[in-house]
């Protein structure tokens, strides 16, 4: 049974990391920077508003939104350079029929939640000088977990905390699909024997079935909470905003009642047997950071897990991202030509640099805010998504030149990209 409406692009953002208030804006006669372009990271915030928006949508490219929280954001850049680090390929993850009852919830959300908490995870990660927490799903009992993207966008750390064990794992990302805002990551070490989500067919999910959200609400930790609600719509088309001005559309969304919050993407949504028939991604953007969403959309089961075998298998594809990508540190918009008049520059095209994060590969190099990178890699820069495109063409540790223009002339440097996850 399929209700298909597009949603109002204005009015949902993902489901980001639970994080700190981001830093002070650019001022406004630069406007503010586009929210998928380099930035510094912004501080922790937990995913579920802003879902892809949010979180440090600048992502590989600078991995810093302006300085501001980079708690939810997505990359679309693909980096075609990266190859798969992902562990010893594994059998295929299935999904099975809902079980009986799916659609009555007989059973109190604190009971079906009883059964999957074991195998929520909460998720926290570095983001420049700030951090960020989401949610994430043991799909292998080695340590595989599959989060939303924008839960780990942007971050150069992420650490795992495991319900029940008091030791806080370190994790590395496996592999991404942008575009579908799904990431899968690994616990670093020897982890074995941890319990697994189990996945029940989303094609089966009907409106009105009772489902029933878990995730790291807030990014507060310990026991994720619970909350029951109902399938309101199914094949739902949305834009997701981060709040920076980024956005991404996603299809196929199922749409709940149940109440999310911000800290909850990544997380599950599941039928009244425990069974996973979705990933929390994004929810309605009013307050998200200290209200709860009545109305929240997940990735289908069926997507998800297609794509985390994809990534599983190491497949070699257009829409897939292995590993970190190259990171220079800058949040940046495009020049134009009233903003190169008022700073006195020769130019009028161009990536202007609306702030540097503190320490980054493009501080060392000297750029400084108001500079206008015009080249990068040999290629000529005339605006903020050519930059990002350029930057995430590249590896962490490559050594690359960049070219730019301030007021006192032009400068060129080579820099040492470092990295980030896309």
């Amino acid at each position: 049974m399929t209700d298909e409406r597009p949603v109002d692009p204005a009015q949902f953002s993902l489901t980001p990391p639970e994080q700190p208030p981001l830093p002070p804006a650019p001022p406004e006669s630069m406007g503010p920077p586009p929210a998928w372009m380099p930035a510094p990271p912004p501080a922790p915030a937990p995913s579920v508003w802003h879902r892809i928006a949010a979180f440090v949508v600048l992502i590989a490219v600078v991995a810093a939104a302006a300085g501001a929280g980079i708690g939810f954001s997505i990359a679309r850049a693909i980096n075609p350079n990266q190859t798969a680090q992902a562990s010893p390929i594994a059998s295929p993850i299935q999904t099975t029929a809902p079980a009986t009852g799916n659609g009555n919830g007989s059973s109190s959300a604190a009971a079906v939640a009883a059964k999957v908490d074991p195998a929520i995870v909460d998720i926290n990660t570095t983001i420049g000088s700030s951090a960020a927490a989401g949610t994430g799903m043991i799909v292998s009992s080695t340590g595989e977990i599959l989060t939303n993207n924008h839960v780990v966008n942007g971050s150069t750390s992420i650490s795992v905390v495991v319900q029940g064990r008091s030791q806080t794992y370190t994790a590395h990302l496996v592999g991404v699909d942008v575009s579908q805002d799904v990431a899968v990551i690994q616990i670093d070490g020897n982890v074995s024997g941890l319990p697994t989500v189990k996945f029940a067919n989303s094609s089966s999910i009907q409106v009105g079935d009772t489902v029933i959200a878990i995730g790291n609400a807030l990014g507060q930790g310990g026991t994720p909470p619970a909350n029951q609600g109902h399938v309101t719509a199914l094949d739902q088309t949305i834009t997701a905003s981060e709040g920076g001005g980024a956005s991404e559309t996603l299809n196929g969304m199922i749409e709940s009642d149940a109440l999310i919050y911000e800290g909850d993407s990544g997380g599950a949504l599941v039928n009244s047997a425990g069974q996973v028939i979705g990933m929390i991604t994004a929810g309605q953007a009013q307050g998200f950071r200290s209200s709860a969403s009545n109305v929240g959309y997940a990735i289908a089961s069926n997507t998800a897990v297609s794509i985390v075998n994809r990534i599983r298998a190491h497949e070699t594809a257009a829409d897939l991202t292995y590993g970190q990508v190259g990171y220079l540190g800058v949040s940046v918009q495009s020049l134009d030509a009233a903003t190169a008049q008022q700073l006195g520059l020769s130019i009028t095209s161009g990536a202007l640099v609306a702030s540097v994060q503190p320490g980054a590969p493009a501080a060392s190099a000297g750029l400084t805010r108001n500079a206008v990178i015009t080249v990068f890699g040999g290629k000529t820069i005339t605006n903020a998504d050519e930059l990002g495109t350029a930057i995430r063409s590249h590896s962490p540790g490559d050594r690359v030149s960049v070219t730019w223009v301030n007021a006192s002339g032009s400068h060129s440097a080579t820099v040492t990209l470092a990295g980030v996850n896309p």
